[in-house]
């Protein structure tokens, strides 16, 4: 039994927005404990074995493929803690232009049954100048080093809710802007079902107006610092029809977008029928999101160019799971609900699983 798991039952116990601070307040604690070369004895009991397993993508050497995915620090204020878990990148965010609370609370449901959550936040964040801050005090102090090399991390930009859909592209340029500088890559957000009429921009005049606003907003960047490209990937929805895979993966290239990230929470209910809180509104992640991130990641491996990597998504709860994203194309894997039920040490598991079937 994992230290985690030893403590998972008192974090359950509690609300799941409070038991999350409690985890991540946990986490810096230890982070705290000593963060020298080896890191902090509190985390590395937590984590596991340290699994390098290098590969160069979008111009970035990652140290290992499994990162955390966006949504668990969503302000960028436990980049330290989250640094020393062995991950080979973070993403932080989703974050918008303004500040704003999101939805009213309750907003976040645990089905353990299905080893899911049911989520309907609504970009809840503090807003881009907080977490722009953040993320340049953890670069000066060296906070995204990690046990096994840099850490590198992606911003992950939307919208804010009041902004209407016909005015988005506004709030995805602040955030390109405000995030070049300090960002190892952006992802755009626009398939999070928790936002009115966000997931319309995945439709192809929406999105083809969306990224060509972006992609201005980037050559105008690098024109600035030309020897600096940050890489810009789009984050998608499982719940996309073959037609609106096929559609993304034909615009995402012509705009010179660098990868995808497959997949966002699903509104699809089907596997979580009849439990508690199995209605609840909101994106469902977890176990039963793993089969329709797949289904969507090989279609998109099947029609994107070779060279645009995808970032596989969604029910990742042990090593295979891992590993089937990895065969079913992506070329990094994300994690969160599966930190949620298996903890730290996952992070260790997907990384050694992936390695070792390289190699295999």
């Amino acid at each position: 039994m994992t230290p985690y798991q030893r403590i998972r039952p008192l974090l359950f116990a509690l609300e799941p927005e409070r038991a999350h601070a409690i985890a991540l307040g946990l986490l810096d604690l230890g982070a705290r404990a000593g963060l020298g070369l080896q890191g902090s004895p509190f985390l590395r009991l937590a984590r596991g074995p340290v699994v390098s397993d290098p590969i160069e993508l979008f111009g970035l050497r990652f140290s290992n493929r499994v990162g955390l995915a966006a949504g668990l620090d969503k302000n960028a204020e436990h980049i330290a803690a989250l640094a020393q878990l062995g991950f080979g990148f973070l993403e932080v965010g989703t974050v918008t232009p303004r500040a704003q609370p999101g939805n009213a609370k309750p907003r976040m449901f645990r089905l353990p049954a299905a080893q899911a959550l049911i989520n309907r936040l609504g970009f809840n964040n503090q807003g881009l100048a907080a977490l722009i801050e953040r993320v340049r005090l953890a670069r000066e102090r060296g906070a995204l080093r990690g046990p096994s090399g840099p850490v590198l991390l992606g911003i992950n930009i939307g919208k804010n809710a009041d902004t209407p859909l016909e005015r988005s592209a506004d709030d995805y340029v602040l955030g390109l802007q405000a995030a070049y500088p300090l960002a190892d890559y952006i992802a755009v957000n626009i398939s999070s079902p928790n936002t009115q009429q966000l997931r319309a921009l995945q439709q192809g005049d929406e999105l083809s107006a969306l990224l060509a606003r972006l992609r201005n907003a980037r050559s105008e960047l690098a024109a600035v610092e030309p020897t600096r490209k940050v890489p810009l990937l789009v984050k998608i929805a499982p719940d996309l029809d073959d037609a609106g895979i096929d559609t993304i993966a034909r615009v995402l290239p012509e705009f010179g977008v660098d990868g995808v990230i497959a997949t966002n929470t699903t509104i699809a209910r089907d596997r979580v029928r009849g439990m508690r809180h199995g209605e609840e509104l909101g994106g469902l992640s977890g176990a039963p999101v793993r089969e329709s991130s797949l289904r969507v990641i090989a279609r998109l491996r099947a029609q994107l160019p070779a060279s645009m990597p995808i970032i596989g998504v969604g029910g990742i709860l042990c090593g295979a799971h891992a590993q089937a994203k990895i065969e079913a194309g992506a070329s990094l894997v994300q994690l969160y609900t599966g930190l949620i039920y298996e903890g730290p040490a996952l992070i260790s598991a997907c990384a050694r699983a992936i390695a070792d079937s390289a190699t295999r």
